[in-house]
């Protein structure tokens, strides 16, 4: 009887759905009797569909539609490429998808129609979260949708033979919201993914007990010639008392408070937070963590955190300083002797014992409204902000255990100065923009508007630095962790920082890139962020995915040691130290990228690589030992011949 009743509920919702459909101004494609299935195999696969073929009752001219809506089911969550084939453009966007369950996907077209303009950062600019599924938009153009005529799915170097299905293609111009639609449950209490299945998935609290113990009763101390600092102890150098960098004997170094050579390995958010949103979608969870669930629970911006209430589970409500205690033993088990960015800085004081590791600041997001990264340098009010902000370093200028102070994070306007001077003369009034309009007025050219935001990034720049080093004149600026496509003289602005910081997302960068940056900015430099992930467990692979954990750890292998062996690097530190949520953080992107999993539990295949590789840096850096040359199983072509000097082709 209850079956009965829920199918007939289930008629109903779907009766009202499509009469709302129809109200809703939908162009709508009948639903094909058996859904359109795909297999993605081989090095490039790419289907294309005439759209009067694939649904015959849409239109050809999409300037009136918002929402292109698919009903979908993807066997993996691994990224594929949604192709729209218009009259005389093809423009595309990244979908990841959940993995194993029917989904209402509706996508917006404003993100094939025009360039993205908002985001302090380049995630924030072109990952865009759906309840569904996520999109990242950072490549494939734009154009007018005016003559579609065909849709297309493409995906580069699969791993597995996945496979789409689509049901159903329709059209709106109101947005119909993203569903899961079946199964409809597709969280468990842990946090980990319901529809799919892996070797030592916890069925009960039990398991994860057990497996949590085995972990505390094998963890060693590592033995890699480390000081209290994370220094070589047999290496030697003038001590200062807090973190410097030295150029010796042709390589760059930091140099550590007691005077020992210094390589930073370290990781970013370590924290005990990894909030995923809720709002819209709670019944897909099958229990969400309490309200009171510690920092990262359910209150706030972050929505709901599973590593948070598990975390709970092993340690109790006040779990913080057994989880410090326990992350200071895996950094030292590992080898890891820097906690980096986004996590819970400074990590002082979080274990019972007073335990340190060497950590960075992010200083950042103080500094008022901006637009595209660009704040209002000119308003008065900026001076005032950025002293500020630099005042929290007053209490952090005597702590020995600080590397040094990052100023911000891959921001989204380099080789996109036009395009951010047009966002700024079309914003809200301002002093930047009264200042633009003017330098404009003695001539508009790309050439022109490349040197009014250069000005403003070096006065940006210099506010902040005098401000820092009003306050602290002890610590190091590391700079701003510099992304995606950076030109010649946002390298060369960093010579007023101690450090170049970088984040390349790439199987090895290539030395001449590194190269390049060392050249332009006379600095020695720092790998800010890069990772490994491999789509499974419905979490997806990352910006650079691999066939499976073993790989993650060649991967890691091989890019930290080609880095290191270049002489102008001083340290490399991974993004990040936990999964992201299966259902994605605050931007949707839901990456296989940590060295511990949603349950608190560490990923052994890929830690035995970053041990091998932590052992060796030393003599790696020193110019004593050659990186290994093994690469990952799992790369794509595309990838491989992007990511290193040589036509180095993906092992099989």
């Amino acid at each position: 009887m209850k079956q009965d009743i829920r199918n007939s509920n289930r008629w109903l919702s779907a009766t009202l759905f499509t009469f709302l459909l129809f109200v809703a101004g939908f162009a709508t494609a009948a639903e094909n009797a058996e859904p359109r299935r795909v297999v993605f195999d081989g090095v490039n696969t790419e289907y294309k569909w005439p759209l009067k073929e694939l649904a015959p009752d849409l239109p050809s001219d999409w300037t009136d539609y918002n929402f292109l809506v698919l009903e979908m089911r993807a066997s993996s969550a691994e990224r594929f490429q949604l192709q729209i084939f218009t009259r005389d453009a093809v423009v595309a966007k990244r979908i990841q998808p959940f993995q194993n369950t029917w989904v209402r996907a509706a996508i917006p077209l404003v993100y094939f129609r025009k360039p993205a303009r908002e985001g302090s950062d380049l995630a924030a600019t072109y990952n865009k979260h759906r309840d569904s599924y996520w999109i990242n938009i950072n490549f494939g153009g734009w154009a007018t949708l005016g003559e579609v005529e065909a849709i297309g799915v493409q995906m580069d170097g699969p791993i597995g033979r996945p496979a789409l299905e689509i049901r159903s293609v329709t059209l709106a111009k109101d947005d119909p919201g993203d569903a899961v639609l079946e199964p409809e449950v597709v969280v468990d209490e842990f946090g980990q993914w319901i529809p799919a299945d892996w070797p030592g998935k916890a069925r009960s609290l039990n398991d994860l007990k057990k497996a949590w113990a085995n972990e505390i009763s094998s963890l060693r101390p590592g033995d890699f010639d480390y000081d209290k600092y994370g220094g070589y102890k047999h290496t030697h150098a003038s001590a200062t008392g807090f973190f410097r960098v030295e150029q010796i004997d042709g390589r760059w170094w930091f140099v550590d408070p007691d005077g020992h050579l210094f390589f930073s390995a370290g990781a970013n958010g370590i924290s005990t937070g990894s909030g995923t949103p809720t709002a819209n979608r709670r019944e897909i969870f099958s229990a969400l963590p309490p309200a009171q669930a510690g920092r990262g629970g359910r209150g706030g911006g972050g929505g709901a955190s599973f590593y948070t209430w598990n975390l709970q589970r092993r340690y109790g409500e006040d779990f913080n300083a057994a989880w410090g205690a326990l992350t200071f033993r895996r950094m030292g088990a590992w080898g890891f002797n820097t906690v980096a960015g986004f996590g819970g800085s400074p990590p002082t004081a979080i274990t019972k014992d007073g335990a340190h590791e060497p950590y960075t600041i992010m200083l950042r997001g103080q500094l008022g409204p901006n637009i595209m990264g660009m704040p209002d340098v000119y308003s008065p009010e900026f001076e005032q902000r950025a002293d500020q902000m630099a005042q929290r370093c007053t209490a952090l200028k005597d702590d020995p255990y600080l590397l040094g102070y990052f100023v911000g994070n891959e921001p989204p306007w380099p080789t996109r100065e036009s395009l951010l001077c047009y966002a700024l003369l079309a914003g809200p009034d301002s002093a930047i923009k009264s200042r633009l309009a003017e330098f404009l007025k003695d001539g508009d050219t790309p050439e022109r508007r490349k040197q009014f935001v250069y000005d403003a990034f070096d006065h940006f720049l210099a506010t902040l630095n005098a401000a820092i080093k009003k306050y602290d004149p002890n610590h190091l600026n590391l700079g701003i962790r510099l992304g995606g496509e950076v030109p010649d003289e946002v390298i060369k602005a960093c010579r007023v920082f101690d450090v170049c910081s970088i984040n390349i997302y790439k199987f090895a960068i290539p030395q001449k890139s590194l190269d390049r940056y060392a050249t332009l900015s006379g600095r020695p430099l720092l790998g800010g962020e890069f990772h490994f992930g491999a789509p499974g467990r419905g979490l997806s692979g990352g910006l650079r995915q691999v066939a499976n954990q073993t790989e993650r750890g060649v991967a890691y292998q091989y890019y930290v040691e080609h880095a290191a062996s270049h002489p102008s690097v001083i340290g490399m530190h991974w993004f990040e130290w936990i999964d992201e949520p299966v259902t994605g953080r605050n931007d949707g992107e839901n990456y296989n990228i940590g060295f511990v999993d949603v349950t608190d539990r560490p990923y052994r295949e890929m830690i035995g690589a970053v041990v091998r590789t932590h052992h060796r840096l030393y003599k790696v850096h020193a110019g004593k030992a050659s990186p290994t040359e093994r690469l990952p199983k799992g790369r794509s072509i595309a990838e491989a011949l992007t990511d290193v000097d040589a036509d180095i082709m993906p092992a099989k």
